[in-house]
Parts: C-alpha cells; structure tokens; sequence
C-alpha cells in the first residue's frame, strides 16, 4: 500500500516561488567594487533570475543538463546566476577564482561548461584560462567596456522576458548545481548536486537547532559563493525570505564590520582565518562597532579553536557556532549547537563542547571505522568517519578513481579521523592524511592546534608530521607571531604540557611570517611538509 500523497517536486524553482511569492519585499544587499552598494527586492530579483534562464536556453541554445559556469564574488548577480541557471534546467557549476588556471582549465573542461559567466573586475585571471577550456559563449557581469568575444550580461537578460521561460516541473533528481572538490590528491573531482538535496538541505538548514535561519534573519555570508555551495546560504536564505548582505570583494576585517554594523547583520559565516581577522580589529579598536545585532557567527572549512570562540564570547558578547561538512556533502554534516545536556554543564565545559564540530544534521548519519571495524561512540576511540544522508554525493562526476571513497553499503569516506560520544558529538581529530603516527599511537595535530593558538603569543599555528628514525613520525609545530609578540620552545611546550600527554608535545618549533593557504582559506600542509620535513635531521627522543 502506498500513501496518497502528491507527487511534489523538491526543486530549486520552488524555493524562488516561494521567496518571491511570500518574501517580495525583503532586500538584496550588495558592495559593490566601487564600495558602493546596490540594493533591490526579491520580487525585483525573481524575474531577473528567470530571464537568465529564458535567455541561456532561447539566445545561447542552451538545453537541459548543459553546464554554466561561475567565475564570481559575492554579489547580486552571481545569486541571479546561482538560481537562475538550475531554475532553467541547467546547472549551476561555480569555479574557485583563487586555483591556478591550470586547475580552472582541468575543472571547466572536465565539467563540460558550455558557458561561462565571469565578473569583470575579474577578468585578467579569466584571459589566464578562457581559451583553453573551451567556452562556447562568455558573459561578463560589471561595469565598464565588455571585454572582446564577451556578452554583456545585462543585455542577455534584456533579450528575454521571465515569462518566455515555460512554466514547468523539474525533476527533483536532476542535476541543479556542482562543485569541484580541491583536489589535494589527485585531480579535483566533481560534486553534483540535486535539486532534492538542495532543497532538502535548505530546510535542514533553516531548522532551530541547525544554522536557525528566519525571515526576520540578514545573512551575510563570508564564504564565498564558489566554494562548497556557499554553505547552502544562498537557497536557504531565499527559500525562508532572509534579508542577503553580500560584501563584492571586500573581505577585509573593516570592510566586513562596517557592513555587519551597516546592514544590522544577524548571522554570518566564514572559515576561522576571516574570524581571526575580525578578532584582530575587533580588539584594536574597541567600541568602534556596533555588533550587537549579530546573533550568530558561523564557522567551518577547518576547526575553531576554543580560545577563539572564547574570545569572541567573552570581549565582544558574540556567539560563534562550529559546523562542519565537506563539498561532497552539500556541504553541511554537523553543528555544534549545544543541545539541553550540555546547556547543564559548567561555562568551561560548555566552550569545550562549542569547540567540537557537533552533532549530524537532519538525515545525515554517521559512523566511524578504525583498524578492527566500526569504533564504538565512547568519545575516546579514534577512527575515519563515514557519512550517509539524503544531500550526501553517491559519486563523483565521471572519475571512476574516487570510487574507493564509498563503502561497499554506500557510505561515504570522509578521511576525517574522529571520536563520537555517546550521544553522538563529533570531534574531529585530524585528517588521515595528517595524522601524526608516533611509536604506533596517533596524534592530532587539529588538537595541537588549537591549543597553541590559544597561547597569547601566538596567531597561527600548524602542526605536521616530519620523518623520525625511532618513532617513525614526530610533530612539528610552525607558528605565527602575534604583532610585538614571541616566545620560545620551551614557554610552548609548557603552555601545552598539562593538556596532552608528554609523548604528544612537539621537539621543534618553527617560527614563519605567514602559513600557507589553499585556495579556501585552510593551511596548506603540504607546503609546509616540503619546507620542513625534508631539512630536519631525525630525532632521537620523544
């Protein structure tokens, strides 16, 4: 017996009518390069989103599945893109504008995208790639001259009308938006996502007790829109009327304050390195912002570390909220909202909690698998997590080589090592590949971390793994210097010593200007393997 149910079509093109037929009249923010700011309605932006999509299929002879590219910052006409594109029945394939044109050939290539819309201000890094992958047609969004061989986006969208898009029903399982992992193994490899998972994500997302996102909410996402679906923020925010405050290129410490005072911001997000930042100027000039309207600062793409949310919480009265999730994953996996359990426990414990990356969302389950099989959730046993869950990838975009990244019963690989309590709180240990493997035990250099960062004088730390005759593998911490601060091996070791075991604390100590980044703004340490790990001589002790 089946239920009686409609068959109801969980799509992108529903959460534009409903942000356009409930929330019409909440606003669209934009900085634009000029520091101005742009500003329209979502009954203004609806319409434009649908004349894209009328206009890439009727003016460019784009059809079902064909790929558009995105080669954007944070602004109104990338959401047009962003919407518009799957609401037409294409998809919506964002490109990191911080990878090497190499890796931009790779992925617009490998992608198949027939077109690509890319912002002038942009455009000297466009030339770097626009040739080599292909494109049948290039847009360019912006003010000033087109450049050559280029389509003026406002005028592709003059050419058409919203209603010359026909009025149909998109299957739930189609392609609707994808996005290239970035490929520290191997080639990047592609995420596509469903209309479904999208959908579905975006009201997991809104949910209390998830990222809580209202209509009465204005969201500014600091994460960019090119990477990992922009946490999701886009559609969630349309699908429930939030107010969107999107900050152009500027992305500086300032520039972010003055539109979070501005704009009356509520919620926010980005990875730890722009927090840090925020932190810096927030200090430096006390009083000088109003940030009491900011309810929640969202963090993910690497762990927070607990001095930093304590920080925050305790000189600014801003509350950060870790979250974590993968580009596979849509990209959200878990959030760390204290549930009434923890809300029970003394403040320290609580910061502790607030620290780790949580518990699942909504239909996304987990499990972690160490040497013997399934660890048990003890929040001790150490072992590689695996997800499952309705917006989580099944497999990558014709790469038949990832396919060792799924479980023969169909969950998915994370390479994140882990322990799980009972209740099923997360904390992530380290990334396998990061693990440092010492005498046969595992350290966390994800642990090592954070605590150093919470040493006074200290504003960036990572920690690798370098060769050791004895132990096979030891840490290495490389440190960042706070502006008129320093301290030495030994005052390190001993900030770290009564919170990790004695075989934990690293031997060496180096001291940089700055830490390599990836393109989204984690520490690159692979580069700091190179560097370090080949001119250090073995040691002898632990």
């Amino acid at each position: 017996m089946e239920g009686l149910i409609m068959d109801y079509q969980l799509n992108v093109p529903a959460i534009l009518r409903r942000g356009e037929q409930l929330f019409g009249d909440r606003e669209i923010a934009t900085r634009l390069p000029d520091q101005s700011w742009h500003r329209y309605t979502y009954a203004e932006f609806a319409p434009r989103a649908r004349r894209l999509a009328a206009a890439l299929r009727n003016e460019l002879g784009l059809e079902d599945g064909d790929r558009v590219g995105t080669f954007a910052w944070n602004h109104y006409q990338h959401l047009e893109a962003y919407v518009g594109i799957p609401v037409g029945g294409m998809v919506t394939h964002t490109l990191n504008l911080r990878l090497h044109p190499d890796d931009l050939t790779y992925i617009a290539t490998h992608a198949g995208d027939k077109v690509l819309i890319a912002d002038k201000v942009l455009w000297p890094l466009v030339e770097n790639f626009r040739e080599r992958a292909g494109f049948e047609h290039v847009i360019a969004i912006g003010d000033g001259p087109t450049p050559d061989g280029a389509i003026e986006y406002e005028d592709l969208l003059a050419s058409a009308e919203p209603d010359d898009l026909p009025d149909r029903e998109i299957d739930e399982r189609a392609a609707a938006a994808m996005c290239y992992t970035s490929g520290t193994t191997g080639q990047p490899k592609g995420a596509v996502y469903s209309h479904r998972a999208i959908a579905v994500h975006s009201l997991a997302s809104a949910m209390a007790g998830v990222l809580s996102v209202t209509e009465h909410d204005v969201v500014l996402p600091v994460v960019p829109m090119f990477h990992a679906n922009a946490w999701g923020f886009p559609f969630t925010c349309t699908f429930v009327g939030a107010k969107q405050v999107f900050p152009g290129p500027f992305l500086d410490g300032e520039s972010l304050l003055d539109a979070f005072q501005q704009e009356k911001v509520t919620i926010t997000a980005g990875v730890p390195t722009i927090w840090m930042g925020i932190l810096k100027e927030l200090d430096a000039n006390p009083g000088k912002w109003d940030t009491s309207s900011v309810r929640r600062m969202v963090v993910g793409g690497s762990a927070a570390p607990q001095s930093m949310i304590e920080a925050f919480e305790k000189r600014h009265g801003l509350s950060i909220l870790q979250a974590w999730g993968m580009t596979e994953m849509c990209p959200l996996g878990t959030v760390s909202e204290l549930t009434s359990r923890e809300r029970e426990l003394p403040e320290e414990e609580q910061f502790r909690y607030r620290a780790k990356q949580g518990v699942p969302a909504p239909f996304v389950e987990i499990r972690a698998r160490g040497p013997e099989g399934i660890v048990p959730w003890d929040g001790e046993t150490m072992g590689e997590l695996e997800v499952r869950g309705v917006w989580v990838s099944s497999s990558y975009h014709d790469s038949p080589e990832g396919a060792d990244r799924w479980t023969d019963d169909g969950w998915f690989k994370t390479g994140d090592i882990v322990t799980i309590e009972p209740h099923g709180y997360i904390e992530i240990q380290d990334r396998s590949k990061d693990l440092v493997k010492s005498g046969g035990e595992w350290i966390s250099t994800v642990a090592l971390e954070n605590a150093l960062m919470g040493h006074p004088a200290v504003a960036e730390a990572a920690v690798i793994a370098i060769p050791d005759e004895k132990w096979s593998e030891r840490p290495l911490a490389v440190c960042v210097f706070r502006e008129g601060e320093t301290a030495t091996d030994a005052e390190l070791r001993e900030f770290l010593a009564p919170n990790f075991a004695k075989w934990w604390l690293p031997e060496r100590f180096e001291y940089v200007d700055e830490i390599p980044k990836t393109a989204v703004g984690k520490f690159r340490k692979t580069a700091l393997r190179e560097q370090f790990a080949e001119k250090i001589e073995p040691a002898e002790t632990a």
